[in-house]
């Protein structure tokens, strides 16, 4: 096996992947300068193939030295990783027990009608892909979906045709000023109590969140919209898509720091609390739109 061979694999009928071993041993050998572990790996590979070819993982085992029973463990562990192609545009509909009290399995049952998939599969277009899961941390908005990243709070049965629709025009084409799911928050340190709120720095009509951000041996300020289902940001520096940075309180210096991963690409969630109850999570993986509200 040369690093620049090509090798072609069928996943189980589900699609052809060009799977390139000089790709999967830099990603490897990127990781292991870093310091990185095995997800950060699946990570990327996940983030060049759209998920994790079974040739891919066969070489991460034998180039880390890590058994296959360990490698194929970790990959089907996390919800966020794939062994199959998924489609464009991903449907996540919460089936925990608070959603699934709030009618979760009707509007899943929606979906399948509407696609005609079950969950796990992907339609034969490869427009979508029907997962479902057990909590995505806004139980008390439940029924709830997430579409490419943006949340859906009590969702009805009659809404299923237009989010589908949504989800093909683009969500990023919703006006802000027009969607009721979107609303202003204001957020503390978890480690100090400090406002993390900056007046000074509107971001879409309000105070921006105001961090810090630590990647390739750099810190750089950080604007986040505080408008929650708004996923603008301005930063000191370039970053590149799919990094994932160290977040930091800009007042006490302490890491925010929390046990969620992300449910979409497995980074760390940053935790911050919300003024008058509740904490709202951030992914630390830029161009990961995945933001969570927990309320109490």
């Amino acid at each position: 096996m040369t690093a620049d061979t090509p090798v072609r694999i069928e996943d189980n009928g589900a699609g052809h992947a060009d799977v390139r071993v000089g790709d999967i041993l830099a990603i490897v050998q990127k990781h292991e300068r870093d310091g990185g572990a095995l997800i950060a790996i699946l990570e990327s590979i996940q983030a060049e193939y759209g998920y994790l070819p079974e040739r891919a993982l066969r070489i991460v085992s034998e180039s880390t030295r890590r058994s296959l029973v360990d490698v194929f463990g970790v990959a089907t562990f996390y919800r966020s990783f794939s062994l199959c192609p998924r489609g464009k545009h991903l449907i996540c509909a919460c089936q925990g027990t608070a959603c699934h009290v709030r009618g979760g399995p009707v509007i899943v049952e929606e979906f399948q009608r509407q696609l005609g998939i079950d969950p796990g599969e992907t339609t034969s277009d490869k427009a979508f892909t029907l997962e479902t899961v057990n909590c995505l941390g806004s139980c008390a908005l439940g029924p709830v979906v997430v579409i490419d990243g943006h949340y859906f709070s009590k969702v009805r049965k009659s809404e299923v045709r237009q989010m589908i629709d949504r989800a093909r025009e683009g969500m990023e084409n919703a006006e802000i000023e027009e969607d009721k799911r979107i609303f202003p928050l204001e957020v503390s340190c978890p480690r100090c109590n400090h406002s993390l709120m900056d007046q000074r720095f509107p971001i879409d009509g309000c105070a921006s969140i105001r961090i810090t951000g630590f990647f390739d041996h750099r810190h750089s300020w950080l604007r986040l919209s505080s408008l929650y289902g708004s996923h603008h940001l301005l930063a000191q520096h370039d970053i590149s898509p799919d990094t994932v940075l160290r977040l930091f309180c800009p007042h006490c210096h302490r890491e925010l720091a929390g046990s969620r991963r992300c449910h979409t690409c497995g980074a760390a969630m940053a935790p911050m609390p919300v003024h008058g109850g509740g904490m709202l999570q951030i992914c630390s993986r830029r161009g990961c739109r995945n933001r969570t509200l927990d309320l109490v």
